[in-house]
């Protein structure tokens, strides 16, 4: 019988103190699964870094640290984890992240901010949006998150083309990779969405020289880690006309501050870390099936690669 621990925070308890047994039920998996589970019996712990498990020294049975987030940064580093370490990725939240993603494309690409924001009241002779077609949206970062918004972006039409650290090859996409990939594909991005991990490397890859390879009026949807931008970067971009409009869930510092120029930017849209969330459902049948997984000698889904920090 597997000790599970939960290193969770009381909400996320009451959140899955059922669902987690349930699903490892389905499973045939009979778990002891607490939050108080002594540390030298613990095999496996579903963590959140804003849980009370900083420290994995003491557990000296385990078998791998499970996450319910996606995003590893803030323990990928933890020299005192040792076992394998599992990100969560799970179909709900991919399914969040391709609506919000595609829902704010249709956006831009409509031209919808003004029509809905038109406090003149005046009749606008403007044309009609070009079809999705001729239209090409650049994702930064093709992992699960980005492969799931490039295959939603591509069923509605548009150019689809992603840039990652590796090459890839997925359907319908054009896919770059490296120093001169990432120049490609900014330069005919007119939509930019940004899905990559935060690491050293990804850090300000948004920066005033990447900013200028974009076409004049771009825009820019960031739901992935608020430090992949240089904020005066983009806020020198957004004030010179350069970038039309940045559409930002997440950011450096979180909640973003309320004195921050953000705020008040004509040019900016504010949205509060509600791209995409784990849905607690799937992500107690992931937890379930790593758990399964590890029991029977199969391959964790999910493994973090601490070299690459993801």
């Amino acid at each position: 019988m597997p000790n599970v621990l939960f290193a969770g925070t009381e909400e996320n308890w009451e959140t899955y103190r059922k669902l987690i047994p349930e699903a490892l039920a389905a499973r045939g998996i009979k778990a002891r699964f607490g939050r108080d589970l002594p540390p030298e019996e613990v095999d496996y712990i579903v963590y959140s870094p804003l849980g009370p498990v900083q420290d994995f020294a003491p557990f000296t049975r385990l078998k791998a640290v499970l996450s319910l987030w996606a995003g590893v940064e803030k323990i990928v580093g933890n020299e005192s984890l040792t076992v394998p370490l599992c990100r969560m990725v799970d179909t709900g939240l991919k399914q969040g992240m391709a609506e919000w993603v595609a829902g704010h494309c249709l956006r831009y690409h409509l031209g919808m901010d003004a029509h809905i924001v038109n406090p003149s009241g005046a009749w606008s002779s403007g044309m009609a949006p070009p079809l999705a077609q001729d239209r090409t949206i650049g994702i930064l970062g093709l992992g699960a998150l980005g492969k799931a918004c490039a295959a939603a972006l591509t069923c509605l039409g548009f150019k689809v083309a992603g840039w990652s650290r590796s090459l890839k090859e997925i359907g319908g996409v054009d896919c770059y990779a490296g120093v001169e990939g990432l120049s490609t594909l900014l330069a005919q991005s007119e939509i930019l969405v940004l899905l990559l991990p935060q690491t050293p490397e990804t850090t300000h890859i948004i920066n005033a020289e990447t900013l200028a390879k974009l076409p004049q009026g771009a825009r820019l949807l960031n739901p992935g880690r608020g430090p992949l931008i240089d904020d005066a970067a983009l806020l020198g971009a957004l004030n010179a006309g350069h970038i039309a409009h940045a559409t930002l869930d997440v950011f450096a510092v979180e909640p973003l501050p309320k004195n921050h120029p953000y705020w008040a930017h004509p040019n900016v849209t504010v949205t509060p870390h509600i791209a995409s969330e784990t849905r607690p459902k799937t992500a107690a049948e992931v937890v379930a099936e790593n758990v399964a997984r590890g029991e029977s000698g199969k391959p964790l889904l999910n493994i973090v690669d601490r070299r690459l920090g993801y």
